[in-house]
Parts: structure tokens; sequence; C-alpha cells
């Protein structure tokens, strides 16, 4: 029994950051097997929405009085923070179907630089020179680590487009989870939140399939995609950040990268060189520097 909340606080958000980090490849691996984007976000979406619903439930039977009560107000304020969850998956999920997983997770470190041109624009500040330095390295880092420099390599545009806009969603994601109703209890938030996401899958779902929707995704990838993507880490990243302090578990949140890219080297036979893996490395670096204080 570990005794130490903070480093409770570390393994909840490192074990949160690398169940997120395991799903690309999933999603690659169903691809494989036939599955669109539909059916691969529409089976993980709804057995998350359905598994949180009955946490809930359960809960709710137990009477514990000392929660929160969410209010009206805060309900559509959820459900609308929640849409971006959802387009977070789709962009993601669109990224990683043209482009390899371990670019596809490079962009979506994207949100480093992206979170703090939002915090500038919103709380008309401009960034410190610490963050700046960050931003950089994360530039630097993701040149190096999609290997764009390399002549010979051909970097599908989609892919890119879809994993940009799958940044700037989660960044999105990011804002409203440390944003709206934060005094309401992780488990109801996170169930909110998902129907928002669930709405954005299913309408993208009836724009885009055009064959009928194949059942079998849900016992074959469905559960796991559910686990690994909307009911593990949210619990846990949730639970863990609270002991951890947001700079803290930040950091510790940033090995999503390496084993991403670690399990699609196992799963997918993905090759990344050395000039990529210290891409990867630097991206790391930018996040720690993000996130400690430099004045303490």
């Amino acid at each position: 029994m570990i005794q130490n909340k903070t480093l409770k606080g570390v393994l909840y958000v490192a074990l949160g950051a690398s169940s997120y980090g395991m799903l690309a490849s999933f999603v690659k691996m169903a691809y494989q097997e036939g599955y669109t984007t539909a059916e691969v976000s529409g089976s993980q979406f709804s057995l998350g929405l359905f598994t949180v619903l009955l946490l809930n439930l359960i809960r709710k039977v137990k009477k514990d009085t000392d929660d929160v009560k969410i209010t009206k107000p805060q309900i559509p304020k959820l459900i609308l923070a929640g849409t971006s969850m959802g387009f977070t998956s789709v962009f993601y999920y669109l990224s990683v179907k043209y482009i390899s997983v371990s670019i596809g997770i490079v962009l979506l470190m994207q949100t480093v630089w992206m979170s703090v041109l939002l915090e500038m624009i919103l709380d008309k500040k401009r960034p410190s020179f610490q963050k700046i330095v960050s931003v950089v390295i994360t530039l630097i880092g993701t040149i190096l680590a999609t290997n764009i420099l390399n002549t010979e390599l051909n970097l599908d545009w989609r892919g890119f487009f879809w994993g940009i806009l799958a940044a700037a969603a989660f960044t999105t994601t990011m804002f409203g989870a440390n944003k709206v109703a934060i005094n309401v209890p992780s488990i109801q938030r996170s169930f909110f939140m998902l129907i928002g996401g669930t709405l954005i899958v299913v309408l993208f779902g009836i724009i885009t399939q055009t064959t009928p929707f194949n059942f079998s995704i849900f016992m074959k990838w469905g559960i796991i995609l559910s686990l690994f993507g909307t009911v593990i880490p949210p619990f846990l990243l949730n639970t863990g950040f609270p002991l951890t302090g947001l700079g803290l578990g930040s950091i510790v949140s940033a090995l999503e990268l390496p084993v991403s890219v670690t399990m699609a080297y196992f799963l997918l036979s993905e090759e990344v060189n050395r000039i990529q893996w210290f891409g990867i490395m630097l991206i790391i670096v930018a996040i720690i520097l993000m996130n400690i204080r430099l004045n303490k």
C-alpha cells in the first residue's frame, strides 16, 4: 500500500497517460481488419458512456452525501465542453489512418504551444520567457520527430491536417476539463462530457458511414478502446492530478508520447530512427520546462 499521496498521484497519472498512449495502436489494428473510423470511434464512445453511466448509478445507490450536487446550468456546459472530446478522437483516428502512429502522437502533442496561444488570447497576457522557450523546443522537436527534413519521406498531407486539428480539439478539451464545473465529482463530469463526445461521434458516423455498420467491432475492439480511451484514463488522471498538482501531473502525463511510439514499434512494427527519438525527447523536455517553476 503506497502511503505517499504524491507518489500515488504520479502512479495514477502515469497509468492513465500510458493507457492513452496504447490507444492509437489498437485503432490502427482495427483499421487493418477493415473497420471504419465511424465504427471505431462509435463503439468506443457508446460503450464508454454506458460504463460511466453504470458507475454513476452505483454511486447514486450508495448515496454519497459528500458529493457536490451538479446544477442545471452546469449540465449543458459540460456537454458542450465534451464535444471537443469527440472531435479529438475523430480527428486523431482519421490522422493515424493516413500516417504512422508515431507521427500522429507527435502532432497531437502540439497542444504544448497551442495551450500557450489559447492562454494568451483568453487571458490577454504575454507568455513568459520560459513558455516561449518551451514552444520553440517543441517546434524543433516536432520537425525532428516527424522526420520532415528527410526528402525521401512522403508525409500524407491528410494525416498531417487531421493531426493538427486533433491537437487543437485536445487543447480545447483540456481547457474545458480545467475550467467547467470543476467542483463536481469527476465521474459525474465525465458522464456529461461523454454525452457531448458521443453526439459528435454519432453525427460523424451518420455523415461518413457509407456501408452497413459492422457491429462486430463492439466485441472485437470496442471494449478495449472504451476501457483505454474513455473509462480508465479519465478516472486515473482525475484522481491523480489533485494529488500531484497540475505541474508535476503534466510532466508525468508526457509519458503518453514514448508509450505510444513504443507500442507502435512492438504491435505495428513502425520504425523510429535516432533523430526522431531525439525529437520526441525534445518535446518531453519542453513539457517539463513548461511545468516546472524555475524561480523556486
